[in-house]
């Protein structure tokens, strides 16, 4: 064999050793960020019919008692005196993953909900548990890491959310009555806040677990926005219908509405309100 056959081969020889290598490195990296999603993704969700607040508080990165934790930022609502009747929740022919709640339209007293509780620890409504599970493991299977990080709420609880900040508020000089309209400007009030429906979820990126606008930018959250209603999910807070839905928005709450009619939302570009609006008007 000639030297320059020799040289030609072993140069061959050394490309593929760090193809190998390089292969083998992306491998073990997939490993890695796989197993770090792994843990936030429900796969094996067992039954709960009790209303446990399983949904214990959550401050991302934040100290309880801080002005940027997140039961200071979950359902900020929008400072309006405006109200937008919807068709009555819980009455005849209302499909129950049709239910509106909002700061006018309260949570329906009898709504009893059988709940399933996720891996996370997390508990949702059971007949949304197998399509939320299926949207969280897709988007991780394209390669991204959604978190859950508050999901179904009790009454009590969002109740301790909103008296919390009410008594933070009064701590800074508000009277108690001024306190409970402030408060009810950042924190929905009991009864009207989805969470407690046990059909909606927050989700955030692994890599930005900060509840604000920065959220829309992640990679998650492209995902979601363009695939969640495949799996009967909304966004249910979209940018420029706040004076409509009364809460910011939040690109990081999604509610469970069924592929139908998450379909014909997603299509339209249209929030719950208006979609039931349009519906009661057919």
């Amino acid at each position: 064999m000639t030297k320059r056959r020799k040289y030609i081969t072993k140069k061959k020889s050394q490309k593929q050793k760090q193809k190998r290598i390089m292969a083998n490195f992306l491998f073990i990296t997939g490993i890695f960020a796989a197993l770090a999603c792994w843990r936030h993704v429900p796969k094996n969700i067992s039954h709960g019919h009790e209303s446990v607040a399983a949904d214990a508080d959550v401050f991302l990165g934040n100290p309880p008692g801080s002005t940027t934790d997140i039961e200071n930022r979950e359902e900020d609502k929008v400072g309006t005196d405006a109200v937008y009747n919807m068709p009555g929740e819980g009455s005849a022919g209302t499909d129950w993953h049709l239910i509106l709640v909002n700061p006018w339209n309260y949570l329906p007293k009898d709504y009893e909900v059988s709940l399933m509780t996720l891996e996370s620890g997390y508990q949702v409504d059971e007949r949304c548990a197998a399509d939320l599970q299926s949207m969280l493991q897709d988007c991780q299977a394209a390669g991204f890491c959604p978190v859950i990080c508050s999901a179904y709420r009790t009454e009590e609880k969002q109740e301790r959310l909103f008296q919390n900040k009410v008594n933070r508020l009064i701590s800074r000089g508000y009277s108690e009555e001024d306190a409970k309209v402030e408060a009810a400007k950042v924190v929905a009030v009991p009864g009207t806040s989805e969470h407690q429906l046990g059909l909606a979820v927050d989700i955030v990126d692994a890599s930005n677990q900060m509840l604000d606008e920065s959220q829309e930018h992640t990679k998650v959250q492209k995902w979601m926005m363009e695939n969640s209603w495949r799996y009967g999910f909304i966004l249910r807070y979209p940018n420029g219908k706040s004076d409509i839905t009364g809460i910011i928005y939040e690109p990081w709450h999604y509610r469970y509405v069924g592929k139908k009619a998450a379909k014909e939302i997603y299509e339209q570009e249209v929030c719950l309100e208006e979609y039931l609006d349009m519906k009661q008007q057919r």
